[in-house]
């Protein structure tokens, strides 16, 4: 049990979090690539049910890293490009002891003030992050009874997604051992 509880201490101690994150992007560096962490800042709560048996929710977040949402005019309105990054589905336990599976959905700040000033952006937004779930995880969500959580802002444990683009210039020459951990590029 002490070994048990020393372990979690260390997973839930931010230095441990941010020497993980170092070790990460210089092993990714050496691959040539450059990785960025995305730590979610907590916006609304979107409830639905999976496949309509499993209570299921999507955080909709919040990180500069990702790309602003940008507006092309066109006749009769407006068509938003809504850059988005999406962390895979995570099953957590709920109140009861029951299931639920979290999904995070992180677009830029300003479209969440955005969403926050307009209800018919936030609808945009909402149906988004639904579309991209459901398209990129391969689930059925019941988009026709998605509401929004009013006072809760995140369902959870935060887990940041990784950015990862390749570095400019290629990727460099690899080490001369094979004895990689990591799978390759």
């Amino acid at each position: 049990r002490e070994l048990l509880a020393e372990y979690a201490a260390e997973l839930s101690d931010p230095e441990q979090r941010r020497l993980y994150e170092e070790e990460v992007t210089a092993l990714e560096r050496e691959r040539g690539i450059e990785v960025r962490f995305v730590h979610p800042t907590a916006g609304y709560v979107l409830r639905t049910s999976l496949a309509g048996d499993r209570r299921c929710y999507l955080n909709v977040c919040s990180n500069p890293h990702v790309g602003p949402p940008q507006p092309r005019a066109e006749p009769g309105g407006h068509r938003w490009e809504l850059p988005y990054c999406l962390a895979p589905g995570r099953e957590e336990l709920g109140r009861g002891g029951l299931r639920r599976t979290v999904y995070d959905v992180v677009f830029h700040p300003f479209a969440l003030r955005l969403a926050s000033r307009s209800p018919r952006f936030r609808r945009l937004l909402s149906d988004t992050a639904l579309e991209a779930v459901e398209r990129h995880c391969s689930v059925q969500l019941d988009q026709a009874n998605a509401t929004v959580l009013r006072r809760t802002k995140y369902k959870g444990i935060p887990q940041p997604p990784i950015l990862r683009s390749p570095l400019p210039g290629g990727p460099p020459l690899p080490p001369d051992n094979d004895d990689s951990p990591l799978p390759p590029f």
